[in-house]
């Protein structure tokens, strides 16, 4: 099968690299009408001296520290865009961070592969690591759950809420993510003020590498499980009445998450979001995985996400009637 490419010159043109830099919850001072500046973000950077060395050309979507840490380490480089930046923070390849970007953006490749390949990312990434703390001060009742139709007795089960403490989860509404050992390994902050990126996660965390809300469902027993874009359409799905969901935290599918799902499953349930990524992705996962499983898809209207739904309406199309392939 071919691998993934990515389309750098299409990440450079369209994605801006303030977006990646907040997804990362780097926070830096505007000097100029094209220009920020503060503290490097980098892991390269080891120099006392300089603190505030990093900056960022808006206008021409280009980095730089001047650093002799990270300058040393990039072999005489002082900067680069956006594909490199990724690179280093994620501490891999430059086809991996395209890839990466790809899938956090939503952006395309301008050549793109057979029908197999979009929706499966790569597996050698190293697992997560269970975090060393737990956040306090989450409010499991605060008024944007029940906008989103979560009850507080979802969000609490869930320990999703709004983040009063401090950090780039400051002010978001925070939700745990656990691993198949229900170890937590991150937590996702989704913006509630129409704010970029709408969701943060932590530097270096690999959303490859887990299925949202896995644990949970192992501990039922169930062998058939109802997969899902993301972490509101799991709490939605779970309030209707079905405990044995899981998301992918987007439309790609890694060779990991394919993995966790035939490890403890028998058969899937594709319920993506009705737009054209969520179409194409249900197809290409159910072509990989339906040689193993059985596998049947649940086909939503047109920009209609799970998480859009009432209980009765995912009772009535999670059923016995959805077409197997």
């Amino acid at each position: 099968m071919p691998a993934p490419q990515a389309d750098f010159k299409s990440l450079k043109q369209r994605i801006p690299i303030d977006h990646v830099l907040a997804r990362y919850g780097v926070r830096l001072r505007s000097v100029g009408p094209h220009t920020l500046y503060g503290a490097c973000p980098l892991p390269t950077h080891t120099s006392r001296h300089s603190p505030q060395s990093f900056s960022v050309n808006l206008s021409l979507q280009v980095w730089s520290c001047h650093s002799a840490s990270c300058i040393a380490a990039r072999g005489g480089c002082i900067g680069g865009h956006v594909i490199d930046l990724v690179a280093i923070l994620e501490r891999c390849s430059l086809r991996e961070a395209g890839l990466r970007l790809q899938d956090w953006f939503n952006v395309g490749a301008s050549n793109p592969v057979p029908v197999r390949a979009p929706a499966m990312a790569s597996s050698s990434a190293e697992p997560n690591r269970p975090l060393g703390f737990v956040l306090q001060r989450i409010d499991t009742r605060h008024p944007y759950l029940a906008q989103r139709g979560i009850s507080p007795a979802t969000a609490q089960m869930f320990g999703v809420g709004m983040y009063h403490g401090n950090g780039f989860l400051a002010g978001r509404c925070v939700i745990p993510i656990r691993d198949e050992k229900s170890q937590l390994v991150a937590y996702a902050g989704r913006a509630v003020n129409g704010e970029e990126p709408k969701y943060r996660f932590p530097a270096g965390f690999r959303k490859s590498q887990v299925l949202f809300n896995l644990d949970r469902a192992m501990q039922t027993g169930s062998r058939n499980v109802i997969v899902v874009e993301g972490f509101f359409d799991v709490m939605k799905v779970h309030q209707a009445g079905h405990p044995v969901v899981v998301a992918l935290m987007g439309a790609s599918f890694s060779q990991r998450q394919s993995e966790l799902l035939l490890s403890h499953f028998a058969s899937v349930t594709l319920m993506l979001d009705g737009d054209n990524t969520g179409r194409r992705a249900a197809e290409v996962i159910a072509q990989l995985l339906k040689p193993k499983v059985s596998v049947s898809k649940v086909e939503l209207p047109n920009t209609v996400q799970p998480d859009h739904l009432s209980s009765a309406e995912i009772n009535a199309l999670v059923g016995p009637a959805n077409c197997t392939f």
